[in-house]
């Protein structure tokens, strides 16, 4: 299965533009005294309705059909599985090695952070275990998008949303320890660069050997990273701000706009 040229690049861009926006979230921090909870609140919700729809009602059922057709039904689902749970332990895996104390989605508000003692210590460490976190998510987005413009666009909007915060998590210590904003900014923007070489890691050593099958399990993983990003980081992150029902609101539309998005494109 060879993919053209113009479609790795379009992937690529995707990843990239997901990845920088933690450098949007720098920004926001350096004009915001206080967080915005309840933009939070909704927005992280939307992104993971967005995540938790296009991965059961579009990309796992093309996993098992690409499978099934390949191998059985039965087989197929096997393989189905094993990728979607292959792709939560993972994201799990990185999760677990990563000390709670040090992990982004610990992480608050601005004016949390700026209460923080050590800072410095503080951005350097959120800074490296974002990048982390940020490289299985640039090889979901990558991948998405080699298999389908529709499923990759929305995808990259909910993770430039859920990496904002992020950004902000990096800026704000850094900047508080520093007084530097291009310092602040820079490191920040540097972390959301782990998406891009996550892909470039997945183009290197997976597209030498893409085929359906290849495709169709990778697939299942990539649902499997996004369904666990949305009930282990987006939907606990939401809530922490106290803002219930602006959450379920937000996963609700993300799935209302996901489900019409790929109904339009049928």
């Amino acid at each position: 299965m060879i993919m053209d040229n113009q479609t790795v690049l379009i992937a690529f861009t995707l990843t990239f533009i997901a990845g920088i926006s933690t450098g949007i979230g720098s920004l926001i921090a350096f004009v915001a005294k206080r967080t915005n909870t309840n933009f939070l609140s909704f927005a992280l919700g939307l992104s993971a309705g967005v995540m938790i729809y296009v991965s059961f009602m579009e990309m796992l059922p093309t996993s098992l059909e690409s499978l099934s057709d390949e191998f059985g039904e039965k087989k197929g689902m096997l393989y189905m599985i094993f990728g979607l749970f292959g792709g939560i332990g993972l994201i799990g895996l990185i999760d677990f090695l990563v000390p709670k104390a040090q992990n982004p989605h610990e992480m608050h508000g601005v004016e949390e952070m700026r209460s923080n003692h050590r800072l410095k210590h503080t951005g350097i460490i959120t800074a490296i275990t974002i990048a982390i976190h940020n490289f299985p998510e640039g090889i979901a987005t990558f991948m998405s998008a080699l298999t389908s413009l529709e499923v990759a666009i929305p995808i990259t909007a909910a993770i430039a949303i859920h990496n904002i915060p992020e950004g902000i998590a990096v800026a704000v210590p850094i900047y508080h320890a520093t007084g530097s904003k291009k310092k602040a900014f820079w490191l920040s923007f540097a972390s959301g660069l782990a998406e891009p070489l996550g892909a470039l890691i997945a183009y290197l050593f997976l597209m030498p050997f893409w085929s359906p099958v290849l495709n169709a399990i990778i697939l299942a993983a990539v649902a499997g990273i996004m369904i666990y990003i949305s009930l282990d980081e987006l939907l606990p992150s939401a809530e922490k701000y106290g803002k219930h029902h602006l959450s379920i609101i937000g996963l609700v539309l993300g799935m209302a706009i996901m489900a019409f998005s790929l109904f339009l494109f049928i």
